[in-house]
């Protein structure tokens, strides 16, 4: 087994979970099988009862493990499927290791940092390494493992120290380490400045760790005299030192990597120059200018509570790209806070409420994707009763299908007092409960997790179509709540289908509205599976529903009716900030992540 193992210097957010996934990438196409790991030093068991906030989305695997939001981009950029076990946290081998304590094996010794927990990390990483996750037999040839946080963090010392420890082990040959830094230029100078990283390089090489490619983050390319210091300085080979430079889209990374020879490096360290081959993304470089080549656009509205912060829903994102890609259109995402939406808001910040309705109207589509806790509740409610009443495509995703359900009951069926049991648990008219197996005492691992099966109902309903007429689909779930099936009859005989259901028939898996152009919710996270080249079918069903040529929208305010090509509001939506959401890369107008604003909304540039 080979290692490549990417670290991070000088700041956090750079990019260490991209450059990762596109040396996986890279070394794929080469011949190469691939896995990855990625570890994250904090005490947390799992990212599972973590706030979005804190570390962004939690990505689900399709063992039910919940874990950091890089191991998607793994996924992603090399379709592999990874397991629980790919995520390691200091919960999780401090855990380990306790267990063992409390067993006896450690047979009456002192249980200490070094070697007890350095060694667990050592043997989980070679363990882990040996599991197949591209569906072929035995194991892969090389293991990509990120370390999460930066260089000099207390927190990550006891992994630093195992790995340093791991890399003597395995021996020369056998382990290659890329360390990605910052080259800041100042405004002031105009100068690439090598000091921040060779200060980094020199902390790694003290903690016995001793880099052997520096993938260097910068606005613009590297100079040569800079390439030249930073190999001088820092102890690399001038043809190892590569510049990260910010893009159009990060589908451009794997083929900087290349273009410089990257391969040829990490294979010269590997000892595999004579085992692989010259690296193939041909149909990755025709995808990518595609995509540079995407002018018409589509808009759709992100109504969530956690729209300052893309990374919580960075799955969706990446689903909708994939999307839009395959229908060549650019994709504008317009973030619609689901609090402004509400008529609360209207007396308390009037133009946040219309700038918030001024969206939502002015989208090609509506997506509502999953979340917990009542906030924005109300307003999520008005964006589904909008786009059933105006025939706008909807897709409502395990509380946004939830969502559909209430509303729908509450404005067809005429129960006004229906919600879900998560929001009132004392409500008369539960559409939606607790589900029985749940746990009301402990928080972590307790959801419905992981792939489960979902069977289809009605053959010809448009899930099944976009799915390919299979008979049933494997998808991944994050929920505690359920549609409640004793008000399955009452709400099918008013016109809402329940076309997909679980194994038992009793448990709702997807609601279509049969009346309606495209209005899908889905107790699942198709989002998940999604994959460049090859995007989830309900996202491309959604993206193709809203491509529909010309629809008429009515903007608020004025009261009147405006005949609008796609949708388009060809007025101005305020501008929103643009927030990292989990790459690191800035493309080549200036913009934070490929994400950026123009006025009109927010685009989202080629991040997998």
């Amino acid at each position: 087994m080979k290692y490549v193992l990417v670290t991070g210097g000088v700041v956090s957010g750079l990019g260490k979970g991209v450059t990762a996934s596109s040396i996986g990438l890279l070394l794929q196409a080469c011949g190469l099988r691939v896995t990855s790991i990625k570890i994250d030093p904090y005490l947390n068991t799992d990212a599972g009862t973590m706030s979005p906030f804190e570390h962004g989305e939690v990505y689900v695997l399709d063992d039910g493990g919940e874990v950091d939001l890089d191991l998607g981009n793994y996924e992603r950029f090399l379709d592999i499927k990874l397991t629980r076990d790919n995520n390691i946290t200091t919960g999780k081998i401090y855990q380990s290791v306790i267990e063992k304590e409390r067993r006896g094996d450690y047979l009456g010794k002192t249980v200490q940092v070094v070697p007890h927990i350095t060694d667990a990390i050592q043997e989980w990483i070679e363990r882990v390494a040996k599991i197949p996750v591209d569906g072929k037999e035995g194991p892969a040839d090389v293991c990509v493992i990120e370390l999460g946080g930066t260089i000099g963090d207390i927190e990550s010392m006891p992994f630093i120290e195992a790995l340093g420890q791991f890399s003597y082990r395995v021996g020369p040959g056998n382990f290659c380490l890329v360390h990605v830094s910052l080259v800041p230029i100042l405004n002031v100078v105009g100068e690439q400045k090598t000091k921040p990283t060779q200060h980094s390089v020199r902390q790694l090489r003290g903690l016995g760790l001793f880099p052997n490619l520096l993938a260097c983050r910068c606005s613009k390319e590297l100079d040569g005299s800079t390439k030249a210091k930073l190999a001088q300085f820092c102890h690399v080979p001038l043809s190892n030192v590569l510049t990260l430079h910010d893009v159009p889209n990060i589908w451009h990374i794997p083929l900087l990597l290349k273009d410089q020879k990257a391969h040829e490096s990490i294979l010269k360290a590997l000892n595999l120059p004579g085992v692989a081959a010259k690296p193939n993304l041909k149909e990755w470089t025709v995808r990518t200018k595609n995509y540079d080549k995407c002018h018409e656009t589509v808009r759709i509205a992100m109504v969530g509570k956690y729209t300052g912060l893309s990374d919580a829903y960075l799955s969706v994102l990446k689903a909708l790209l994939h999307a839009s890609v395959a229908h060549n259109r650019k994709l504008i995402v317009d973030w619609v806070p689901a609090g402004d939406l509400e008529d609360g808001t209207y007396g308390e910040d009037p133009k946040a409420h219309t700038a918030a309705w001024t969206l939502l109207k002015g989208a090609n589509g509506v997506l509502v994707p999953g979340g917990f806790g009542d906030r924005g509740v109300q307003g999520k409610t008005l964006a589904a009763k909008y786009a059933r009443e105006h025939n706008v495509p909807y897709l409502g995703i395990c509380l946004g299908m939830q969502i559909a359900v209430i509303e729908f009951a509450r404005s067809v069926l005429g129960l006004h007092g229906a919600t879900s049991a998560e929001f009132d648990p004392e409500t008369k008219t539960p559409c939606v409960v607790f589900m029985p197996e749940g746990s009301k005492t402990h928080m972590g691992g307790t959801m419905r997790l992981g792939s489960r099966t979902t069977y289809f109902q009605v053959a010809d309903c448009k899930s099944a179509k976009l799915y390919g007429n299979v008979s049933s689909v494997d998808e991944r779930h994050r929920h505690r709540y359920e549609v409640n099936p004793d008000m399955v009859s009452q709400l099918e005989s008013a016109g809402l289908s329940f076309v997909g259901k679980d194994e038992t028939g009793s448990r709702m898996e997807i609601v279509e509205l049969p009346s309606h152009p495209f209005f899908i919710g889905v107790q699942f996270h198709p989002e998940f599976k999604s994959r460049p080249g090859k995007p989830a079918p309900l996202f491309s069903g959604l993206i193709a529903a809203a491509c529909e040529p010309k629809r008429t929208v009515t903007m608020p305010g004025n009261g009147h009716t405006n005949k609008i090509p796609n949708g388009i509001y060809n007025g101005h939506s305020p501008i929103r900030k643009a927030h990292q959401n989990g790459n690191g890369f800035i493309s080549s107008n200036g913009s934070l992540n490929g994400v950026f604003t123009n006025g009109n909304g927010v685009y989202v540039d080629g991040s997998c």
